[in-house]
């Protein structure tokens, strides 16, 4: 079948794209130990600028919150801006957009990143069946603190500030990151969010901060640029919730009325432990840009486009490893597989050293 509706110009809220393939935000760990974006991601960005938009890796709103061996980027320092800044520009240089992934790891983070300090969470419950790897080895999540109703205002003005920040850096528009068992994603889900104040108990407000946080990143940047990923199925980090689709049509629904410029949804779970639609009723509840996320095909997120269930589909896997991947698509050559090993290593090797295609 064609898949030609993924190479045709789309509007995601003020954005206007070029095509309908986006990269998918992607933590690589090349980040420098203070967080500040390298002359490496630089590269590795202005590679990918043939996207439709580039939505940029989880990126730390706020100090002392790392779940990657300390090299996952921030954008709560002036140096940090700075080296987006050089990020973005040189993603534009080239006809690229960038959306930054604004981020909290909530109890995802541990102590060993963050000189002992202990992790937040919405309850004082630990990410189980599962250890995260250090430069010592694997070590267990520990439990996390539960965050103090007169500590969610913080939250959101650390969220805020870092939208502030993102515009400082040249980004075209930001993404709040509800997803993957961070922190706001532990608020929506009821696995991971047991509290009796008004952020936890029934969905409306589970959701709560994830709304407060979108209000206040609308209110950086305006509605039309600000983007949401979802992924209301994965159990990655030890999540789940009673019911996923519900809370899918819920807060798809409390975006709508926010005339968001897309909702991300992450479709499925890593693990294959948890199975439904979530993309039904994401569909029935938001009307605006929705881009889909998780194992689609080329041709199967054509054919969603087509049917106008999606009007963008996120690519992160071979996005790895196929800097062109646009290009590749649309030529029908064979796509490049990625080196798993060097997801989360520090230097170019399976970063920027994949070739791109010679046409003859």
């Amino acid at each position: 079948m064609s898949i030609d509706s993924l190479f045709q110009p789309v509007t995601l809220g003020a954005l206007t794209l070029p095509n309908r393939i986006l990269m998918a935000p992607l933590t690589r760990c090349r980040a420098d130990v203070n967080h500040v974006p390298t002359e490496l991601m630089t590269t590795y960005y202005s590679q990918r600028s043939s996207a439709g938009v580039i939505i940029a890796e989880a990126t730390m709103a706020m100090e002392g919150n790392s779940a990657f061996e300390g090299r996952e980027p921030g954008i709560y320092s002036n140096a940090q801006v700075a080296a987006w800044k050089n990020v973005t520009d040189a993603v534009h240089h080239k006809g690229g957009k960038m959306i930054l992934q604004l981020w909290h790891g909530g109890r995802a983070c541990h102590p060993f990143f963050n000189k002992g300090a202990q992790p937040v969470a919405p309850s004082a419950l630990p990410i189980t069946g599962n250890e995260i790897h250090t430069s010592e080895g694997k070590k267990p999540y520990v439990t996390p603190r539960e965050l103090r109703y007169d500590e969610l205002p913080n939250i959101i003005a650390g969220f805020k500030h870092a939208a502030q920040n993102a515009k400082a850096a040249g980004f075209d528009a930001v993404e709040v990151h509800g997803a993957n068992g961070y922190l706001l994603d532990e608020f929506l889900r009821d696995g991971s969010n047991h509290r009796v104040d008004s952020y936890g108990g029934p969905m409306s407000n589970r959701a709560r901060l994830l709304l407060e946080v979108t209000d206040a990143v609308i209110g950086v940047w305006g509605a039309n640029r600000v983007g949401v990923r979802l992924s209301p199925l994965n159990s990655f980090n030890a999540m789940r919730d009673s019911d996923p689709m519900a809370l899918t049509a819920y807060v798809a629904a409390q975006l709508n009325v926010r005339n968001i410029a897309y909702l991300h949804l992450m479709r499925g779970d890593f693990s294959q432990v948890q199975k439904g639609d979530v993309v039904s009723p994401a569909r029935t509840s938001f009307t605006g840009a929705l881009v889909g996320n998780m194992g689609y095909s080329a041709q199967e997120a054509a054919a969603a486009i087509d049917a106008g269930t999606l009007q963008a589909v996120a690519l992160g896997h071979h996005y790895v490893s196929n800097p062109d991947l646009v290009e590749r698509l649309k030529a029908g050559v064979a796509l490049v597989e990625p080196d798993s090993k060097t997801f989360y290593t520090q230097d170019a090797k399976g970063y920027t050293d994949y070739p791109v295609m010679h046409i003859r």
